[in-house]
Formats: structure tokens, C-alpha cells, sequence
């Protein structure tokens, strides 16, 4: 071999050498790969669902609200009368939800949530402490307004409960059972909108009206009250407030109160620290009518207050009501609705029957005429106005003349034996047609020997007998 031809060949052997090796495979494990991450992809955005995004845009702002009240503690056995101190009280802790609606630190909840609490502490999702002040509560549409001392909260996004359709998911977000599950993260559950304008019959110890109520199936428990439920693009519509259960645990009948009134009643806490009611000048039929909802086709009008909104707008005794702002009335509890969602100055537009005709009318909502009548002081911290055509028609009066007794201090209402809402006809022999007649006869009283106070209360008469020093 000659010298050269072995260069050659080790020369040929180097350069195999320094060629990178085929890789036939490689565009074929590339697109595998790729595969894999679109499936990975793929598949999270299918466990993102609608349910997660909306949890997951409205749970940074709910809280829960923790509250210490105090009860009085009464003898249960015999064996208490000696072990249980006269008059002992004891501290009670509880618990509820509520979101916040103002980076300020504006918090909604129910009003049984915060009812008679003493120390009100709100925890937000992080688990940091924020003592609260009551701002206002309004036991008859349950709804109560908190306030906390920070800012650059996180806000729920509000959406609207009037065009919620029955069947379409929602969540209900709170802190059911937060103290024995050990953090702050607010539980999710989820079902759908079961029915819309639900009205619950009202029970002897409710004190709140819920009418006009969202159903849902989506798990409501203890400690939920006061959270909020929420549309499937992450939207509060309704405050979760009552269930139906024979437990007390969820069966799948839960109840929320729509946003709109929620809000409306906020404000006025927040602006006012009350609520002002609306007053239509009118009665309607109630639950003693059963089956005149059914064949009037509607709710029949039972009274209407000389000179009062109603009379004005020309409605009459034996007017059928059929609907009122686009609702639909079949019975009084949809006119209950109705009269919580309105306020002093809105204009409600109504249709009617008479004498088998339909026509259209317009009410112009008023303040409640107790609140606007001026208030006479009696036996120092007795309030007293007159009663007057509305007056009458507003609280259900049965005589047109007298004192109602608008506002009396717990420890006159022991010594006398009157109440709130009781209506004043007579002291002694005076006859009292004013609320400045039976503060004149009180007064005339003091020091005398023991007065006969007759009443009437709950359309019933009645009389107490005290002393006026």
C-alpha cells in the first residue's frame, strides 16, 4: 500500500467520525412532544370551567364575620335555681359570611348574622383581622351594612338578579363551619338557579320578610348566611340567607336575597343608618283569601287611604291588581316584594282591573305618614303621634282617632304596660283624640292616684292601670 492511500483512508475514517449521526426520529418526537403539551393544554383549559373562573373572581372578596353576643342564662332544672346566679350572662360566639362591595371596607351580610353582637370581627381571605362597626341593620329584609377600618380591599363584581334564568349554574360562596376547618378560604358550592320571585309563608318567630326570593340547590349551610351567590361570569346576584331543612343542614332548597334590594338597603344603612319604608296608600287582600287569588285573576284592593299615593292615582276599593313594574301579582306576598324593592320617591307602574277592564296606572311611593307626622314626648321617653286617615291605613288601625305610641323606653313599657304600636283612646274619663291629648292627660296625672290607660292593640281593646309620679 502506498503511503498516501493510507492517509487517505485514515483521513475518510476522521471525517466519518466528525458527521453528527442520522436523526431520522427527530421531527417525529418533536411533534409528540408538542402533542403532548397541546393535550396538557387542552385539558387544563377543560378543568377551567365556567365555575372555576366565576369562584375564582369573586372569593378574594368574601369574608367571614365572627361576632361575641351576650345571653342571659335561665335556670332549666331545679337543680340551676341554686347553681346559676340571678340575672347571669354568658357569651355567646357565632358565625357567618359576607363579601365586601367597597374597597373602604364596606361589608354586606345578613342582619341574623350581626343580630345583638356585642364584638363584630371580620376576617378576609388571607386571614388577617379587621374589627367592625355596625353601619345599620334592617331585620325585615335581613340585611345588615359592616364597616372596616381599611382600604384597597378587594371588591365583588356586582351583577343583577332580574334576568337570572332558572336552570343556569351559580355558586354560593362562604365560610360554613370556618371555625373547625382551621383557615380563611371561603368554600365554594354550585347548582343551579331553581326558581326565581320565591315568596316563604312568614313563621311566628321570622322576624324578616323573604319574598321575592332566588331558590337554588347549590349547598347552603351554617355559617353561609350573608355570602354571596354568584352567576356564572363571576357575578354577585343574590345574598344566600335561609334554607328548608328538617337537619339543619342543606337538602337542596336554599334561598338568597336579590342584589338589587340588597343595595338599596345598604345604602340606606350606610347613608341614613335606617330604612325608609314605602307607603302606597292601599291594603290588598291577604293570606285569609286563599282562593280569591285564584279567581280574581289577581289581588283585590281592600282599602285606600284618603288623600294618600293610591288615592291619587285613582285606584279604589275593588280594584284588581295584576301587575306592578312588570311583575306578575297572584297573591299579597308578590305586593310584599314589590314594596321592599321601592323606596320614598319611586314611581311604581301598575295595571289594574275594574269592572272586568284592564287600565294602566302610576303610583308615586311615599314615606311611611308615622314618619313624617310630628312626634309628641310622654312620660319621658314615650313618643306619641296622632292618629290620622294614613296613619290608620298604615298600621292597620281600627279606630280613625287617638295616640299611637310610636317609640317607648324599656323600663316605662314595664311600668305601664304599654307597647309599641299601641293606639291610646283614652285616660280615665278623657277621651283622646290627639297625641297632644294624652300627653296632656299623662302629664295632668302625675302624682295623683293610680290611672286607667285604655288601648287598642292589634285591633283589640285593652287597659292597664299604673302610676305617674
Amino acid at each position: 500500500m502506498k503511503p498516501g492511500a493510507a492517509l487517505s483512508i485514515v483521513a475518510l475514517l476522521a471525517c466519518e467520525r466528525a458527521a453528527p449521526p442520522a436523526q431520522a426520529d427527530e421531527p417525529q418526537a418533536q411533534a409528540s412532544e408538542a402533542a403532548r403539551r397541546d393535550a396538557g393544554r387542552r385539558l387544563d383549559e377543560g378543568r377551567r370551567t365556567a365555575i372555576v373562573e366565576a369562584a375564582a373572581r369573586v372569593a378574594p372578596g368574601v369574608v367571614s364575620v365572627n361576632v361575641v353576643r351576650r345571653e342571659r342564662q335561665l335556670p332549666r332544672s331545679p337543680f340551676d335555681f341554686f347553681f346559676v346566679p340571678r340575672g347571669y350572662d354568658r357569651e355567646v360566639k357565632g358565625l357567618g359570611s359576607g363579601f365586601i362591595v367597597s374597597a373602604d371596607g364596606i361589608v354586606i351580610t345578613n342582619q341574623h348574622v350581626v343580630e345583638g353582637a356585642e364584638e363584630i370581627v371580620v376576617t378576609i381571605r388571607d386571614g388577617s383581622d379587621y374589627p367592625a362597626r355596625l353601619l345599620g341593620e334592617d331585620p325585615l329584609t335581613d340585611i345588615a351594612v359592616l364597616k372596616v377600618d381599611a382600604r384597597g380591599l378587594p371588591a365583588v363584581p356586582v351583577g343583577r338578579s332580574s334576568d337570572l334564568m332558572i336552570g343556569e349554574w351559580v355558586v354560593a360562596i362562604g365560610n360554613p363551619y370556618a371555625y373547625l376547618l382551621g383557615n380563611s378560604e371561603p368554600s365554594v358550592t354550585a347548582g343551579v338557579v331553581s326558581a326565581v320571585g320565591r315568596n316563604l309563608l312568614p313563621s311566628g318567630d321570622q322576624p324578616g320578610v323573604y319574598v321575592g326570593m332566588i331558590q337554588t340547590d347549590a349547598s347552603v349551610n351554617p355559617g353561609n348566611s350573608g355570602g354571596p351567590l354568584v352567576n356564572a361570569v363571576g357575578e354577585v346576584v343574590g345574598v344566600n340567607s335561609s334554607i328548608f331543612s328538617n337537619t339543619g343542614g342543606s337538602i337542596g332548597i336554599g334561598f338568597a336575597i336579590p342584589i338589587e334590594r340588597a343595595l338599596r338597603v345598604a345604602r340606606e344603612l350606610e347613608r341614613h343608618g335606617t330604612v325608609r319604608r314605602a307607603w302606597t296608600g292601599l291594603e290588598v287582600a291577604g293570606a285569609e283569601e286563599l282562593r280569591e287569588w285564584k279567581q280574581s285573576g289577581g289581588l283585590r284592593v281592600t282599602r285606600v287611604a284618603e288623600g294618600g299615593p293610591a288615592d291619587r292615582a285613582g285606584l279604589a276599593a275593588g280594584d284588581v291588581l295584576v301587575r306592578a313594574d312588570g311583575r306578575e301579582l297572584r297573591t299579597f306576598l308578590d305586593w310584599e316584594a314589590v314594596r321592599l324593592d321601592v323606596g320614598p320617591g319611586d314611581t311604581l307602574s301598575l295595571r289594574l282591573r275594574r269592572s272586568g277592564r284592564e287600565r294602566p296606572a302610576v303610583l308615586v311611593v311615599e314615606d311611611l305618614p308615622t314618619s313624617r307626622a310630628p312626634r309628641v314626648s310622654a312620660l319621658g321617653d314615650m313618643e306619641l303621634v296622632t292618629v290620622t286617615p294614613a296613619v290608620q291605613q298604615e298600621r292597620g288601625i281600627g279606630r280613625p282617632r287617638g295616640a299611637l305610641i310610636v317609640t317607648i323606653g324599656d323600663e316605662t313599657r314595664v311600668a305601664t304596660g304599654l307597647a309599641v304600636g299601641d293606639v291610646i283612646l283614652q285616660v280615665n274619663r278623657v277621651t283622646i283624640e290627639t297625641a297632644e291629648d294624652a300627653r296632656r292627660a299623662l302629664r295632668g296625672a302625675a302624682g295623683g292616684s293610680a290611672l286607667r290607660v285604655y288601648f287598642e292593640r292589634g285591633q283589640q281593646l285593652g287597659y292597664s292601670d299604673f302610676y305617674v309620679r
